[in-house]
């Protein structure tokens, strides 16, 4: 589970006498994470801790998502043939349709593209436990948490580590600036040097990576670069966290927000101005260990996010509130609100579309909390 080794300063309030005990605060805590235990705590989040493929149940509309099982299975089992080296990965791509002759050079990895909710976390995680390798050899982070890990340890020290791997799988990749394109590139080049099999998932195809975002033309490149080390797989379909359910809640008001806040155990209750005024003080690296040992999100005055930097460190602490399963209790906009058109419509736009699907279905959680 991710976060067991971090330090916080977070303070728990004094329990009034004779009444309950006072929320946590988010806003009070200051999380370390120490670097020696980055690489341990690369492992699939409590969400999907408990995932197989076994579980993940295809929509029959969409035959794409069967077949992304089909093709992750093959994977996994090629994987283990040959100790883990180029062989086994060379007749998976043989034995694989569309995937070409699989010839040294080629592409060593898979890559899950499609919209937000049809499933590829749940398959990459599913992936990561059938793979036949201990746990200690296996390696599942966000990209943001790869690249904290090469801040941390330093780029060789990072490929000492993970070059020793044999399945290196990577949540939501996404190209942000110049730099970690060029970083990331020159790492999974390394480490598939060495053998390592890659997965990845994304809303944007590999060739696309960074489009809208900055001038990707000027690294065509690294990300070409990129392209190569993966098969690029499709899956189709519709937000599974809302197929066929209601609509979100409707927002509470301060008072209920406050009143759950203060009845349920373990909940964070915070002012989201402040909240978003923290989050620029703490590296989203570390947002996974705010959450830690909080059972609920309760904020008082949701507003639209006023530019592109919050926005995109709020996404981050969605991402990680998800990952947790920790429902979220708001007063004021509703999620779908918390970003503008021209966002919506810019180069970050999945990102915040996945944030708005995550965030409507924690608050959806979040119902049964107020129940009492």
């Amino acid at each position: 589970m991710k976060g067991v080794s971090t330090t916080s300063s977070a303070r728990t309030p004094a329990r009034p006498s004779g009444g309950p005990e006072a929320p946590l605060s988010l806003c009070s805590r200051e999380p370390r994470v120490p670097a020696e235990r980055l690489v341990a705590e690369m492992v699939p989040p409590p969400r999907f801790d408990a995932v197989r493929f076994g579980t993940y149940v295809p929509d029959p509309a969409q035959p794409s998502q069967q077949e992304a099982v089909r093709v992750l299975r093959d994977f996994a089992a090629g994987i283990g043939e040959d100790g883990g080296d180029a062989g086994g990965f060379r007749r998976w791509f043989r034995r694989s349709r569309g995937a070409g002759t699989g010839a040294a050079g080629g592409p060593r990895g898979v890559y899950l593209d499609g919209g937000y909710g049809v499933g590829k976390t749940h398959l990459l995680a599913s992936l990561w436990h059938a793979a036949p390798a201990p746990p200690e050899r296996k390696a599942f982070g966000t990209f943001v948490e790869l690249t904290n890990l090469v801040g941390a340890l330093g780029f060789q020290e990072t490929v000492r580590t993970l070059g020793g791997h044999r399945l290196l799988c990577i949540d939501e990749f996404e190209l942000d600036d110049p730099g970690d394109t060029v970083l990331v590139s020159t790492l999974l080049g390394r480490l598939v040097e060495q053998g390592v099999a890659l997965a990845a998932t994304s809303n944007t195809l590999p060739g696309k990576l960074g489009e809208g975002r900055f001038a990707a033309a000027d690294f065509l490149r690294e990300i070409q670069g990129l392209s190569a080390h993966f098969r690029a797989l499709r899956i189709d379909g519709e937000d599974y966290r809302h197929r066929g359910l209601p609509e979100a809640p409707e927002p509470g008001d301060d008072a209920e927000v406050s009143r759950v806040a203060h009845a349920t155990a373990g909940a964070a209750l915070d002012a989201f101005p402040e909240l978003l005024r923290h989050l620029t003080t703490i590296h989203p690296s570390r947002y996974g260990a705010l959450c830690d040992g909080v059972s609920a999100v309760c904020l008082t005055g949701v507003h639209p996010v006023p530019d592109q930097a919050t926005a995109l460190r709020l996404v981050v602490l969605a991402d990680r509130l998800y990952d947790r399963e920790v429902p979220v209790l708001a007063s004021g906009v509703p999620f779908d609100r918390l970003f503008g058109e021209e966002m919506l419509q810019g180069g970050y736009r999945k990102k915040y579309f996945r944030a708005i699907s995550r965030l409507t279905a924690l608050a959806r959680d979040a119902r049964e909390l107020g129940a009492g």
